[in-house]
């Protein structure tokens, strides 16, 4: 492990943790397990959040605090968090709108014969974004990731 990139592996793997954790939370708010969460957009924790946390906490942690990298990776990270949870999670929701006025769309064109209606094949993918919640916990996940991983580097 010495030849790589000991950061990227702490991004990579604090990303890859959170993409696992969300088959658990899944579970945890549905009933049901489902391993395709692990490749889902949106959940609890978000990896986005995991991944740039990590990262910034793994530089703070090595640099310290008052280091350009440390900046670049803070604000990168807050910006990545922001979006993650901002625009993101609008469109996931305006998709939603979409998709149940085609639903409204396609129940009236059955009652009125001379509308032509075609549905498309498949949905708007609603699941976009985060909850704040999700990328604070995604945040602290990789927070704790970038720290530890400095840690035992050492």
């Amino acid at each position: 492990m010495e030849d790589m990139n000991r950061g990227i592996i702490t991004a990579l793997g604090s990303i890859g943790l959170a993409q696992a954790a969300k088959i658990w939370t899944y579970y945890r708010k549905t009933g049901e397990w489902d391993v395709k969460q692990v490749a889902a957009t949106g959940g609890m924790p978000s990896s986005h959040s995991a991944g740039v946390a990590s990262i910034a906490s793994y530089i703070a942690a090595n640099k310290g605090s008052r280091h350009t990298e440390t900046a670049l990776a803070v604000v990168f990270g807050v910006i990545v968090m922001y979006d993650a949870q901002g625009i993101r999670r609008h469109t996931g929701e305006i998709a939603k709108l979409v998709n149940e006025l085609e639903d409204s769309f396609s129940k009236i064109s059955k009652d009125i014969p001379s509308l032509e209606f075609v549905e498309r094949e498949k949905e708007l993918k609603e699941l976009l974004g985060h909850q704040p919640l999700e990328v604070l916990g995604g945040a602290i996940l990789g927070g704790i990731l970038g720290v530890w991983s400095a840690k035992i580097e050492h």
